[in-house]
Parts: C-alpha cells; sequence; structure tokens
C-alpha cells in the first residue's frame, strides 16, 4: 500500500509548485526575472574572469621573459669574463652564481633559479628540481633559445604546490661545456589577485541577482494589484454584485482600465436591471394570460363537446368543423399548460417530490400510451436494459420527459426503429431514445431545448405538439441535477440521453450510455410487397416492452447497440 501512494504524494509535491507557477503572474514574472539576471551574470562573470585571467597571465608571462632573459644574459655575462687562466672549480663559480641570483630575486619570491651541472642540481631557493617540467629540460638541451612553459612550483618545505612558470635556457663556459639554468616563477601573488577577483565578482552578481529580483517583484506587485482588483471586481459581477466597484488611483493607464471597469459595471447594471425587470413583467404576463384564458377556454371547450357529441345529425361541413374544433381545443389546452409550467419554472415555484422507481417500468407506461401513435406511424420500437435503473426521482416529470422524447422520435423516425436504451451504475441512471429519421445538424444540439423551436420551419406537427416539451423536459431534467443531451447527423437519426442521479440530490460525473451511439446499420424502409413476420400481429408496427424484439431489427434484451 506505502508503495502505491509514494508516487501520488510524488505527484502531489510536484503539482503544488506548478499550481503556484501557473496561478501567479508576480511569481513567473519575479522567477523569470531572476533566472534570467542569474545567466547574464554567469556569462558576464565568466568571460569578465576569462579577460582578467587571461591579462594577469599574459602580463606576468611577458615580465618574466623579461626577467629572465636579463638573467641568463647576465649569469653568461659573467661565466664569460670568468678567468680561465689557472684552475677554475667549476661547481664553485656555479654555486656562487646562483647564490647571486637568489640575492637579486629579493629572497626567491620572485624567481628562483636551478642550475643543472655535470649531474649536480644547484637551487637558489626550497624550490625542487620536479618544478621543471621534463620537456623543458629536452628543448633546453637541443635549443640556445629561451623557453618558457606552465608548471607547477613544488617545494621542499612542505608547502602545497603553486601554478607558476618555467623558463629555461642554457649557459656556456668556454673550454668545460654547456649548463642549463631554469628560472621558476611562482604565480602566488597573481593567483591571489584572481581569487580576490573571484570574490568580488560573485558577491557583486548575488547582490545585483537579489536587487534585480526584488526591483521585478516591486514592479510586477505595482502592476498585479490593480489587474487582481480588476478580476474581484469582474467576479463580483458576475455574482450578482452590481453595485462593486474599482478604486480610481491616479492618471496612468492603470486608472483608465479601473474607470473603464466602472463606466462598464454601471452599464451592466443598468441593462440587467432592466431585462431583469423585461423578465418579470414577460413572466407575469404568461402566467396572468394562462389563468385568465382558462375560464374562457372551459366555456367554449363546453360548447365544443356539445357541438362534437351532436355532430352526427350535422351535414358533413358543419361535422367536420366541429371535429376540428374539438382537436384545436385539445391542442390549445395542452398550449395553456405548457405555459403555465413555463411560468411555474421561471418564477422559482416547482418542487421536486423524489421517489425511488424503476425506469422500465416509467419506460412500459410511456410505450402503452403511445400505442395508438406507434400504430399510426408503422414504427417498431424496442426496449435495452442493462443493470439496476432503479432510482429516487419524480415519477410524473420523469414521465413527461420520456414521453416528449419518445413522441419526437416517433414523429421525426420517418418509419425506421426506434430504440429505447435504459442503462445503470453506481452513481447514475440513463435512458437514451434513439431514432434513425431525418436527424438534425450538430451545431443544433443545443437549439433543440429552445423553446418553441423547429429545426425545419416549413416541416408541419404531424402530432400536434406546443413546441415546448424539450423545454420543459430539460428544466424537470435540471431540476433532478440531471443532464438532458441531444445527438443527431442529418440523414443518420438522433439521439436523446436523460441521466438522473441514483439517490436525489447526487452529482453526476459520469452517465451509464455513451452520447454518441455505436450506431446499427440503418435499416431499409418498409415497402408494402414486404410481409411482416408471423409473430406480428399488427402489420403496420410493432412494440417491444419484453426481453425479445419482435420486429424493426434489434438486438434482444441486455445486449444495446449503444
Amino acid at each position: 500500500m506505502l508503495a502505491r501512494l509514494r508516487p501520488v504524494a510524488t505527484s502531489h509535491f510536484w503539482r503544488r509548485p506548478l499550481d503556484w507557477w501557473s496561478r501567479s503572474l508576480p511569481l513567473r514574472v519575479t522567477s523569470t526575472v531572476f533566472l534570467a539576471s542569474v545567466v547574464v551574470l554567469v556569462l558576464g562573470g565568466f568571460l569578465l574572469m576569462q579577460q582578467a585571467t587571461a591579462g594577469v597571465l599574459n602580463g606576468k608571462q611577458d615580465s618574466a621573459a623579461n626577467e629572465a632573459r636579463q638573467a641568463v644574459n647576465s649569469a653568461q655575462a659573467q661565466l664569460n669574463a670568468t678567468d680561465l687562466s689557472g684552475e677554475v672549480n667549476v661547481d664553485k663559480l656555479l654555486l656562487d652564481l646562483v647564490k647571486g641570483f637568489a640575492t637579486r630575486s629579493g629572497g626567491g619570491e620572485q624567481y628562483q633559479v636551478i642550475v643543472s651541472a655535470r649531474g649536480r642540481t644547484l637551487t637558489s631557493g626550497d624550490v625542487t628540481a620536479e618544478s621543471i617540467p621534463a620537456e623543458l629540460r629536452t628543448q633546453v638541451e637541443a635549443s640556445p633559445d629561451l623557453l618558457m612553459t606552465p608548471t607547477e612550483v613544488v617545494y621542499d618545505d612542505g608547502r602545497p604546490p603553486v601554478a607558476g612558470l618555467a623558463a629555461g635556457s642554457a649557459l656556456t663556459l668556454p673550454g668545460t661545456g654547456r649548463y642549463a639554468i631554469f628560472l621558476v616563477f611562482p604565480l602566488t601573488q597573481e593567483v591571489s589577485t584572481l581569487e580576490v577577483l573571484r570574490y568580488a565578482v560573485v558577491s557583486t552578481g548575488a547582490v545585483l541577482v537579489i536587487m534585480l529580483t526584488f526591483i521585478a517583484a516591486l514592479v510586477a506587485r505595482q502592476v498585479v494589484v490593480p489587474v487582481r482588483d480588476a478580476r474581484r471586481a469582474a467576479e463580483n459581477l458576475a455574482s450578482g454584485n452590481l453595485h462593486d466597484r474599482m478604486r480610481v488611483r491616479g492618471q496612468d493607464d492603470l486608472a483608465r482600465l479601473a474607470t473603464s471597469m466602472n463606466d462598464m459595471a454601471a452599464e451592466m447594471e443598468k441593462q440587467i436591471t432592466t431585462l431583469s425587470e423585461l423578465s418579470q413583467v414577460q413572466q407575469r404576463f404568461v402566467s396572468d394570460v394562462s389563468h385568465e384564458l382558462r375560464t374562457p377556454l372551459t366555456t367554449v371547450r363546453m360548447a365544443a363537446e356539445v357541438l362534437h357529441d351532436a355532430r352526427d345529425d350535422f351535414d358533413p361541413v358543419s361535422a367536420r368543423s366541429a371535429e376540428l374544433l374539438q382537436n384545436e381545443l385539445d391542442r390549445f389546452e395542452s398550449l395553456l399548460n405548457d405555459l403555465l409550467e413555463i411560468s411555474r419554472f421561471d418564477a422559482g415555484a416547482v418542487e421536486l417530490t423524489a421517489a425511488p422507481i424503476d425506469l422500465r417500468s416509467v419506460i412500459d407506461r410511456v410505450l402503452e400510451a403511445q400505442e395508438a401513435l406507434i400504430r399510426a406511424y408503422g414504427v417498431t420500437v424496442t426496449v435495452h436494459t442493462t443493470g439496476d435503473t432503479t432510482a429516487e426521482v419524480d415519477p410524473r416529470r420523469i414521465e413527461r420527459i420520456l414521453r416528449n422524447l419518445m413522441t419526437n422520435a416517433i414523429e421525426h423516425s420517418e418509419g425506421r426503429p426506434v430504440d429505447v436504451l435504459l442503462a445503470g451504475d453506481d452513481a447514475a441512471v440513463a435512458a437514451a431514445v434513439r431514432d434513425h429519421g431525418i436527424g438534425f445538424e450538430a451545431n443544433q444540439a443545443k437549439q433543440v431545448f429552445l423553446r418553441f423551436w423547429r429545426a425545419d420551419p416549413a416541416r408541419a406537427r404531424t402530432v400536434g405538439g406546443t413546441g415546448l416539451g424539450l423545454a420543459i423536459s430539460m428544466e424537470d431534467a435540471n431540476l433532478h441535477g440531471g443532464w438532458l443531451t441531444a445527438w443527431g447527423r442529418p440523414g443518420l437519426g438522433a439521439q436523446f440521453r436523460l441521466t438522473v442521479p441514483r439517490r436525489a440530490g447526487g452529482v453526476l460525473e459520469t452517465s451509464p450510455l455513451p452520447m454518441v451511439p455505436r450506431d446499427l446499420p440503418v435499416p431499409p424502409l418498409p415497402s408494402a410487397d414486404d410481409e411482416p413476420p408471423e409473430e406480428i400481429p399488427i402489420a403496420e408496427g410493432a412494440l417491444q416492452v419484453g426481453s425479445e424484439v419482435l420486429a424493426g431489427g434489434g438486438h434482444p434484451l441486455g445486449r444495446s447497440p449503444l
């Protein structure tokens, strides 16, 4: 268990700094300035130290070459002035020469001399012969020129080695041969100078980075604070606090931004107040008109029923007029009821009465009520059920939603089969009504739930709908905390899916059914020459509410095409 939790903890550990970075503009500005300052100062310090080191070393090398040339010339002059008429002790002569160099170099701080004489090494100080590179020794033996190379100065008193320069040349004593002389120049003072310069560069760079970061944070705060005030003001406006205003300071661009935000807020408050008043007037008008129309509608209906009942005694034209009057009164009453329901939703006077119920039983009641319409359109309806479909819902409202979806699917099915799909999981229950009719454009998926909206205004309502069914269904779904979505494509049909929480008050995260159906092959339109299967007692269509499909090319129960 601990091994499984470690990656999650690490992920949260890295996610928090990333969240801070993405949410804080001052942090991004300050961090960017800090990183850029560090990169610039590191590059600048590197170039400065490189140039300073090259300058110090080149200067030391030039001065060391001059010193070495003068020392070698002086030593050669002393050897040339030596009286060789008598017996000469070469070792004593070279030793005196070395001691003279030690006195001249100021105690060995400027340079020290090493002379190789007949297998012996004479030195003017505490520098060992290991300070002379072997390559330099070989070159001095073969060349009469003054040669110089970098080296590591090694002392015989235990001090740590230091960087230095080694210069070498050959001395000639007439009659005795050649002797190699080497001058070692420690770079102790130059290294100390460069260390002091390096410390100064690092400390100055650190101070500059801190100061630049502080300045960037200060500037970012000066810019971001008014922007944050504008964000808070916009959030307050979005939450409905239309009286909130920004404080205006100064006359700069940020002050003009605050002034513009305040002007926009004042204009929005004015417009929203006007629209709210108009909306209230409209809602009150719809509610009042709907209520006022009930009394004359009741009177007209009573008279229409009397005429409709006595239509057999009328002439054909009058009888037909009585039937049309009765039908239109039914449609008008349905429209009036829908308008009253819409007005209750607009007024917020709707309450949910939830109870546990199996949506399959609701589907059965809807199909039973729609049986005459199914026969009239010759449509095969197939029900597919998967899992437990029991949920805490308002049965009357859920039945109204499914009735509207079923009526809409049958009307637009073009005689092709209609599939009803039910599925449930631990958190939700979904019902989808799928037809293979005319369908609609993808960009019309939200418009279908608008009041009185029709995809094709020229298409007549054959069922006599009011144009408010899907709008009321959407309000009912929202009242349950559910989803009502639509999918459609021209010529491929449409699918409307209702998803509600299994328990009242639950929050939906996913739906047991996908929005886009995994389509069945579209069956051919029924022909007059086609003979229905023997199981179908009705030639115009079949109704499937059991566990097997009687007609329409569907699937057995529990094997939904979605």
